[in-house]
């Protein structure tokens, strides 16, 4: 019988709490303060906690950072009061499962507490990468990290990276890692909807709401029930809509058009952007109540250029996709040009050239003719051709170096700038300057 901890100072509350979780066959314990509910999960194994935000001797986020700082495997939700979505944000970024408002829903409640039991479940096993996203290099490993742990949480995450980094592909991975991963994954390019039938494709439409619905129709939310709605691209959102979607995210629900009644949807919101969020935000393009509800946590896709160290095995497995087991050899020309080419698509180009180099090679051969790599800008092209001499690893460390040196006098050393005008993390930035050996000033 899985066991489940409420900390909540209201005697009602708990004792409402504790029989709706009775009756789905859960043995309950019950608390009112922080410090009993430390007591409570330093001496015995909980598969739940569920506490309210404000107690008479602190707040619900130190039960949750109680609970994370001391390693247990306790997923944890937090009740706060209608409106005060800030304390739930807070709360999940903290380490919090997932949140409840006030007055509370006992069937959302109930959708919580499956959810929440089915990642225990799922956490008993070390979640392994997705096969979606391969590789050793640093800046991959470091993703693939963060998906096998935010694939245990139910908070929103927001995917930033250029185009073609791979943004879907780690939403995925997150929800294949999780426990929804039974449940429909339903992806939304937010930019390739009309305006005006935006909300019918989010939110379904009743018989007659419109002319040409001459039946019922579900929407994205209804599709996505139970499992996980990946909105791509939604800094192309219309405004109107953003009102709309916050609304459907914080509680829950959603109308149909033409509908009288509302219907509670549970999925989880996962969302991308290649576009800078937050200066929409601040430029007056993005609502900032949607902005931090989308950005509860972030995860970054690094641009193929940050990952020189897979290149290798991302042409190998992508020749061996398109041609199988007629798969054609690169000439050693071709090698120098794909792993000096700079990929402003990413991932996607790389397809595309490798997809395309297949088609137009002669006799096996992939020569440079056949992958029409677009023209390198002069400063991508510093040091483009490898002395008799040197190394394949040594000419690709001197581009980059020429490279990282030319940001950093353009950025007057600033190594934050220096990154953005590279394209890369301030991470990623200071392992290659000591990977290098190149002096951070």
């Amino acid at each position: 019988m899985s066991r489940v901890l409420i900390v909540d100072d209201e005697p009602d509350i708990r004792e409402l709490l504790a029989l709706t979780l009775g009756k789905m066959g859960l043995s309950v314990d019950t608390v009112g303060t922080v410090a009993d509910a430390r007591s409570r999960l330093a001496a015995s194994h909980y598969d739940l906690a569920l506490t309210d935000m404000r107690l008479p001797d602190g707040e619900g986020i130190q039960v949750v950072q109680y609970i994370a700082e001391s390693g247990l495997d306790v997923p944890v939700a937090v009740i706060t009061a209608y409106g005060s979505t800030e304390n739930a944000v807070a709360a999940m970024k903290a380490g919090a499962f997932d949140y409840l408002a006030k007055p509370l829903s006992l069937a959302s409640l109930r959708s919580l507490v499956k959810s929440a039991l089915g990642v225990h479940e799922a956490s008993a096993a070390t979640p392994l990468p997705g096969a979606r996203l391969q590789g050793e290099s640093p800046a991959m490993q470091e993703v693939q990290r963060l998906i096998a742990k935010l694939a245990r949480s139910q908070a929103a995450v927001c995917i930033s990276g250029e185009s073609g980094t791979g943004k879907e592909q780690a939403a995925r991975s997150i929800h294949e890692l999780g426990p929804r991963a039974d449940k429909p994954f339903v992806a939304v390019n937010c930019g390739a909807i009309p305006e005006t039938l935006v909300e019918s494709e989010f939110f379904g439409s009743k018989k007659g709401a419109f002319t040409g619905a001459d039946a019922d129709r579900e929407g994205f939310f209804q599709q996505a029930h139970g499992g996980t709605l990946f909105l791509d691209e939604v800094a192309d959102l219309p405004l109107a809509m953003q009102v709309k979607l916050l609304r459907a995210i914080q509680e829950k629900t959603v109308r149909r058009l033409g509908a009288a009644q509302e219907e509670a949807v549970d999925v989880r919101i996962l969302s991308a952007s290649h576009k800078n969020l937050a200066q929409l935000v601040a430029d007056g393009a993005f609502r900032q109540d949607l902005y931090y509800r989308l950005n509860v946590i972030s995860l970054a896709m690094p641009a193929l250029r940050e990952l020189r160290e897979d290149l290798p095995r991302f042409i190998g497995a992508l020749l061996e996709r398109f041609a199988g087991s007629e798969r054609p050899r690169l000439s050693p020309e071709a090698v120098q040009a794909l792993l000096g080419y700079h990929y402003p698509g990413n991932f996607r180009e790389l397809e595309n050239i490798l997809e395309r180099a297949v088609a137009l090679c002669s006799d096996g051969m992939i020569e440079p003719v056949d992958l029409q790599l677009r023209a390198v800008e002069p400063a991508q092209a510093a040091g483009s051709v490898p002395s008799a001499s040197e190394t394949l690893q040594d000419y690709l460390d001197r581009v980059e170096r020429s490279a990282i040196e030319a940001a950093l006098t353009q950025s007057g050393g600033n190594r934050t700038q220096a990154a953005k005008l590279l394209g890369v993390s301030f991470r990623s930035l200071r392992y290659r300057l000591e990977r290098l050996g190149m002096k951070e000033g």
